[in-house]
């Protein structure tokens, strides 16, 4: 059996950086950590270096240079500069495992250049929150290497990973995919709940869905997805236009996959509804107050 792996360059310390920094330190490995975000003391990655101790450095070649295994946890729009920046850098034969949410095409373009340096490319899709099981979050891997990778980061606590294919590309294909499903039912829902709102109906459209649909509590699942769409709505908007190049790459429109994007980004521009965020109704009222505010604004500048 191969070594675990002991040292460990994350690239990028948002959420998801932070938390398998953290648990990496748990395991034993030496973490180091680069963010473009570092040049800025008052970040939030900044920040968060006093809390999760790893080794911030300044520069993603500083990062990578001894790692055995490279992390990128970047933003989906800085997934092809992240390796474009950590590659050259590269011991050979590292692994550079890649957990941004993109598009097949993207994946398979940031392997050619991680592996055209000698490092290891592995795709990872991670297809849960990160937050709940947090190193050991389900993930499907993919890639030549993808099952040394899981031989050697298990003892490490990655116990959700999962050797899906041996080609790039599938295992960001399933997540983008299911995105188009998920986060489109957010989407419909927050629209959906607004207008009935509105006309005084929205409990009795969540009974009706019930009888339709019988998912389980439906007010329950519509006060998740909105608070979802409020808190993340930058984010999974960003993931959104991934998912539309997914389908765009499959010689589909995605008419879908793009109106969920603007619906996602227009909700986090409502993120003060959240102080109701236990409560659908309020949650509701919040954004309809914002909206009658901002049509009133728009009226009195005319």
């Amino acid at each position: 059996m191969a070594a675990p792996f002991s040292r460990v360059a994350l690239i990028g310390f948002g959420e998801v950086g932070q938390t398998l920094g953290a648990d990496l330190l748990a395991a034993g490995a030496a973490v180091t950590a680069y963010d473009i975000l570092f040049a800025n003391p008052g970040s939030l990655p900044s920040r968060a270096v006093s809390k999760v101790q790893v080794r911030a450095v300044r520069s993603a070649a500083e990062a990578v240079k001894d790692a055995e295994l490279v992390i990128a946890a970047v933003t989906a729009a800085s997934d092809l500069e992240a390796a474009e920046s950590a590659a050259p850098h590269l011991p050979r034969g590292a692994f550079y495992m890649d957990v941004n949410s993109v598009s097949p095409g993207m994946k398979q373009a940031c392997a050619a250049i991680v592996e055209k340096t000698g490092g290891r490319y592995v795709e990872a899709a991670v297809m849960m929150p990160i937050a709940p099981k947090r190193v050991a979050s389900a993930m499907l891997l993919g890639g030549p290497h993808a099952h040394e990778f899981a031989e050697r980061a298990r003892p490490l606590g990655f116990t959700g990973v999962k050797p899906f294919s041996d080609m790039v590309g599938q295992a960001s294909a399933t997540k983008m995919c299911r995105s188009v499903m998920i986060k489109g039912v957010e989407a419909l829902l927050c629209e959906s709940m607004l207008a009935a709102r509105y006309y005084g109906v929205d409990k009795t459209v969540l009974e009706s869905l019930s009888d339709l649909l019988p998912v389980g509590d439906w007010e329950k699942l519509a006060r998740y997805f909105v608070s979802r769409t409020l808190e993340h709505g930058t984010r999974r908007a960003e993931e959104m236009r991934e998912s539309a190049k997914t389908v765009a790459e499959a010689g589909i429109t995605p008419l879908m996959a793009l109106a969920t994007a603007e619906r996602e980004d227009w909700s986090a521009g409502h993120k003060n509804a959240l102080a109701y965020s236990n409560d659908l109704g309020g949650m509701l009222d919040a954004i309809r107050r914002n909206l009658e505010n901002e049509n009133a604004a728009a009226k009195a500048a005319e």
